[in-house]
């Protein structure tokens, strides 16, 4: 019996974990992105407290005295700043926001799914390669970069669209003025569309990549067209990483590109209704408000994240009800 406990007892000390080598080089491989997101995500929520204060700077005092010592508590003074203005404006801020990012979570999802199955099949690899960088380096530029690339095509005196215009004996449009409010939805969506499209299908066609070609094959003996492989294998294998970017961009949902709708329309007061986002008001007010907007700013931040962070709750608790196995968490 002493053998044979001894020989369990030996037997679970092997079993043991031990810290090895290649745990520690995986270690060192992630503490960078650890440390990262430590500084640049963790810590900064202690900056949420702002939100709920009357946060003042004191003169030669650090960030931390002047929070606790030099500033007031103010509830939820800061969040009523985002309804200050009248109904209308306030319900255009929304609207525009929500709204916007509805019709991008749409075509995030259909457009680059059918551009990386449309790329997947082409036959020239070469063709296929620079395609996918050509879609992809948009992704790359700044959208200071394509605001004025906007504005030398849409510019009233020296724009490329209105030098066609006039040249086939039309007249120049004012884009930046009111007569031109109704295109403006149209270009902002298309510039979104344009900047992001080709990150988006990349992920997808790495996913392509990645089904197992055996199933082509069978499919193809079997007498299967391109569009039965695609709606039978490819899509049905595509399905888990669509509704996972679908959740991760309904989180979003109360988040704007601030450079999108402040630097391509040079954030002109004529087009306000077109493009006043939350950030977009934010970011003005900042300029328009007397007092210091500290607490404003993080009001704003703080109340996009527990929106965005319930609409994925609930994007997430609904397909887990529809689909169990395609669900984020």
């Amino acid at each position: 019996m002493s053998i044979a406990a001894n020989n369990t007892g030996k037997a679970e000390k092997r079993r043991k974990p031990r810290f090895t080598l290649d745990d520690l080089q995986l270690f060192l491989l992630s503490l960078p992105t650890v440390i990262w997101y430590i500084l640049f995500c963790y810590l900064p929520m202690f900056g949420l407290i702002i939100a709920f204060k009357k946060y003042k700077v004191a003169p030669g005092k650090g960030f931390l005295w002047s929070l606790f010592n030099n500033s007031e508590w103010c509830g939820l003074d800061n969040f009523r700043f985002l309804f200050a203005n009248n109904k209308d404006t306030t319900i255009n801020m929304f609207r525009n926001t929500v709204g916007y990012n509805i019709v991008f979570i749409v075509l995030g999802v259909v457009l680059p799914v059918t551009l990386a199955i449309m790329i997947s099949h082409l036959r020239s690899q070469k063709l296929a390669k620079v395609t996918q960088t050509a879609m992809f380096l948009p992704h790359f530029l700044s959208w200071v970069v394509v605001g004025y690339f906007v504005f030398a095509f849409l510019s009233t005196d020296n724009g490329l669209v209105n030098r066609m215009l006039i040249a086939m004996g039309g007249e120049g449009i004012k884009w930046y003025q009111k007569d031109a409010l109704n295109y403006w939805p149209f270009f902002l969506i298309f510039l979104h569309v344009w900047k992001t499209i080709g990150y988006s299908m990349v992920v997808y066609l790495s996913s392509i990549k990645g089904i197992d070609e055996s199933l082509y094959e069978a499919a193809m003996i079997d007498g299967a067209s391109k569009w039965q492989q695609t709606r039978y294998i490819t899509l049905p294998m595509l399905k888990t990483i669509m509704i996972i970017m679908f959740i991760m961009a309904v989180g979003k949902i109360f988040n704007s590109d601030f450079g999108l709708f402040y630097r391509t329309t040079r954030n002109s007061s004529s087009l306000t209704s077109v493009f006043l986002t939350l950030d977009v008001y934010v970011f003005n007010s900042m300029f328009n408000n007397p007092r210091p907007v500290y607490g404003y700013i993080s009001a704003a931040g703080f109340l996009q994240s527990v929106l965005g962070c319930l609409t994925m709750i609930a994007a997430n608790a609904i397909v887990r009800r529809v689909d169990n196995e395609s669900a984020l968490f």
